[in-house]
């Protein structure tokens, strides 16, 4: 039944008709259903249409109203997904394959140990704005992420953040005090290792930017790389080594694990 709704979800996406098919063989128009399932028409007709992509709470409620019998309520996972940008779909991706995920972040709180306050604050900053529902959507993405977290087996992850990341308000006092917490309680899971490069650090070996290493079970290592209009993924085996020597160095330079927690607990003593 899982293939079945995946292929289902990519037709609802391109256009296909499925909710379309649904409705007529119950005899509804589009209003009718937006009212019984608390959509406008118009959203209606944008889903069947493919230019909006339901949101699981829309399809479990068509699937009770039209009498789907559970088919268009199991697609949600499927569509869930989706809904997030291709880049996040395949990075997702890549997490899921790996058993060891390494990440050094210079300029915020890496998006894996983001709260979803955090998350969208972040977003809301970026120039030219997104829309609530663009937001929305991208900070869903990055929280479904996290279930990298919880996989079985456990991968390893560490973590190396830039100190200015632990300052900066991002948010709010309040924001960023929920989220110094929260990199707190990630610390204490056993497969997880956060460190703090501290401010002070005369030697840098990590001044070109963030990195991200992923190593996956079938053995090969891949880095990933942004900027300000670019998202790259590199498999080049000399590519890749140099950003390893180069995060292997930054992880020595940084504070220890324990250095770093006591590093966090007091920055979130101090007052405000």
């Amino acid at each position: 039944m899982r293939r079945w709704a995946s292929k289902a979800a990519g037709c609802l996406i391109g256009s296909c008709g499925w909710p379309l098919v649904w409705r007529e063989a119950a005899g509804m128009r589009q209003g009718e259903l937006g009212a019984a399932i608390g959509y406008s028409e118009e959203m209606v007709s944008a889903v069947e249409r493919g230019r909006r992509i339901p949101k699981p709470d829309f399809l479990e409620k068509a699937d009770e109203v039209l009498g789907a019998g559970g088919k268009l309520a199991f697609m949600k996972e499927d569509v869930e997904r989706a809904r997030y940008p291709k880049n996040v779909r395949d990075l997702a991706k890549l997490e899921d394959e790996s058993s060891e995920l390494g990440a050094y972040a210079a300029l915020h709180i890496h998006g894996l140990l983001q709260t979803p306050e955090y998350a969208q604050a972040l977003y809301a900053m970026r120039r030219p704005a997104y829309t609530s529902e663009e937001i929305e959507r991208l900070v869903a993405a990055r929280m479904a992420r996290k279930a990298v977290f919880e996989r079985v087996p456990l991968p390893q992850l560490t973590f190396v953040q830039e100190e200015v990341t632990l300052r900066r308000p991002v948010g709010g006092r309040i924001v960023l005090r929920r989220q110094l917490e929260h990199l707190l309680a990630m610390s204490k899971l056993r497969h997880v290792s956060i460190q703090v490069m501290p401010t002070d650090c005369e030697d840098h070996a990590g001044m070109m930017g963030s990195i991200r290493l992923l190593k996956l079970r079938n053995g090969k290592t891949l880095a990933h790389t942004e900027g300000q209009q670019y998202s790259r993924v590199l498999s080049d085996p000399r590519e890749v080594q140099t950003l390893e020597m180069r995060y292997g160095m930054i992880r020595a330079q940084a504070l220890p694990p324990r250095e770093s927690v006591a590093f966090i607990e007091k920055i979130l003593g101090e007052p405000t």
